[in-house]
């Protein structure tokens, strides 16, 4: 196998990374900025996607890896993006990226009503065959841009995904692939290509969508813009990628139906294979092209799972990061140090935050911190950081369980990845609550190992993305200690009846959603 390193760009929710890997899977180094998404006063729920500002800072990233790496730009073979999907780039008549936003954007609440008022059969029609639903696919944000924003609608000639943009702007060629643009809802899942009759039928451009590409395909080859803002070698191989969650499976080795994975990210996503595209007969869950050619998932959502932890620590734990600081530790492993001495249910702390997915009519609660105590002892910081790793680990296994109950698959293992598979503890509590085993990669980062791997498939050092698994290695195991599983189905119970009272306060106008989709 020729030496030399494969490039993944990941636009993430809430940054852009450069990660390097030599081609026998091994991360080399890694460069990451946190990026924030703003949002239209006029227009609530929208968060936009700058692209111009991103792009300055992908393109530092990138040139940061190369030099803490110590390569040479050349010795770079080839080059894949991935990012979150759902945000949606529009491109004028000049190929530029003139208006864009990120994954969860709930700014065509307007649109999202007319549709199902006006269509009320299209969200089903369109669930049945590209797995999706209104709440964050593209055709209502389309009828938004032509509302709102009429000037930029009708000079837009095409449309991609943000880790398309990402290509384009390194090789100058647009396509999108499966696992990215079946999040649109313009999208059949069974031929893995566009649908245009949704957009034409809505009287929306149906000429928008670029070429098809699955992932590990040679796109193009790096620009001499893009190599001088990026610090890339011109002429280096760009391959197509895909969508975070599906290039996170490829990285974990998930390719099998009936396969299961967590990527415990920004967002919490559960992954599981299946043989075919069926869908949940009551919409709950979407359906998604895997990366895998001939291979689809079921995937449900825990939402801001990791925000809501940096937004925990960023609050409340100023004693906690010095104190990690003075250690030389990452302030998560100290909060994880001190919330293994608090007891399985964290003296009865009921969090409130991401619901169980409910892709036909998704909306949260307001964020709570129900059940605390005046004890300061039970209600501490150590026992609220426990609370919060126990309901991620609780909305993973109500949507895990939801997805076993209408695809028939049953599995015994999970596959554990991204930032959160970092700490033993909530791997454990992963496990206990799930009452599956699980596995945990030697490489964490996941999604970016998956879009190396696909860069690799591209220029030939992998003869298919299914292949690559035999690259994994894994660092640890957990069982289920049953004992704490049991506890665990009672807190459960108790959470499920707590968070209907919350869901209920929103539906009074008391309280304020965490999130809602466009249109509810």
């Amino acid at each position: 196998m020729p030496q030399g390193y494969l490039l993944a760009v990941d636009a993430g929710t809430g940054s852009g990374r450069a990660v390097l890997f030599n081609t026998g899977g091994q991360q080399v180094a890694v460069s990451q900025e946190e990026w924030f998404h703003s949002s239209d006063a006029a227009f609530p729920g929208s968060m936009t996607f700058d692209t111009n500002m991103n792009w300055q800072l992908l393109s530092r990233v990138i040139r940061q890896v190369i030099d803490q790496a110590q390569i040479k730009p050349n010795e770079i073979l080839a080059v894949s993006a991935t990012s979150m999907r759902e945000g949606i780039v529009l491109y004028d008549k000049t190929d530029k990226a003139h208006w864009a936003c990120a994954n969860v954007d709930a700014r065509a609440t307007q649109e999202v009503r007319e549709l199902s008022q006006d269509h009320p059969d299209l969200e089903r029609r369109m669930y049945q065959l590209s797995g999706q639903t209104f709440a964050l696919g593209a055709l209502p944000r389309l009828k938004w841009v032509k509302r709102h924003a009429p000037e930029i609608y009708e000079s837009t000639q095409s449309m991609s995904l943000i880790s398309d943009w990402v290509l384009w702007c390194l090789c100058g060629e647009l396509a999108s692939d499966p696992s990215n643009a079946s999040t649109t809802g313009i999208f059949n899942n069974a031929k893995r290509n566009w649908e245009p009759a949704f957009a034409s039928d809505l009287d929306l451009k149906d000429d928008l969508f670029p070429k098809v590409l699955e992932p590990g395909t040679l796109l193009g080859h790096v620009h001499q813009k893009a190599a001088t803002e990026t610090g890339l070698a011109k002429g280096t191989p760009i391959v197509m990628g895909g969508g975070d969650a599906q290039m996170g499976c490829i990285g974990l080795g998930v390719i099998k139906p009936g396969q299961a994975a967590i990527l415990g990210g920004s967002f919490w996503q559960q992954e599981v294979n299946l043989a075919s595209p069926i869908t949940d007969p009551e919409m709950m869950v979407r359906i998604n092209c895997h990366a895998v050619p001939k291979l689809w998932q079921a995937e449900a959502i825990v939402f801001f799972s990791g925000l809501v932890m940096r937004w925990f620590r960023d609050t409340f734990c100023q004693e906690e990061m010095q104190l990690a600081k003075q250690k030389g530790i990452d302030t998560y492993t100290l909060l994880e140090q001190q919330a293994a001495q608090i007891p399985v249910g964290s003296y009865g702390i009921l969090p409130i935050f991401s619901d169980v997915m409910r892709y036909n009519r998704w909306y949260h609660a307001a964020p709570s911190l129900l059940n605390l105590s005046l004890d300061s002892h039970r209600s501490s910081k150590a026992a609220i950081f426990r609370s919060l790793q126990e309901n991620a680990a609780i909305v993973c296994a109500e949507n895990l369980e939801r997805v076993e109950s209408f695809s028939g698959h049953s599995f015994d293992t999970l596959t554990f990845a991204s930032g959160a598979s970092k700490g033993p503890l909530w791997c454990q509590i992963v496990s206990d609550v799930t009452g599956k085993a699980l596995r945990v990669p030697v490489i964490k980062e996941a999604t970016a190992l998956g879009t190396a791997l696909a860069a690799g498939v591209g220029v030939g050092l992998y003869q298919n993305l299914s292949e690559t698994s035999q690259l994994l290695e894994w660092e640890r195991e957990y069982t289920p200690n049953t004992n704490h599983t049991q506890q665990y189905l009672e807190i459960r119970e108790r959470w499920r009846k707590a968070y209907a009272a919350q869901r209920n306060l929103v539906d009074e106008g008391i309280t304020q959603s965490l999130w809602k989709a466009p249109g509810l």
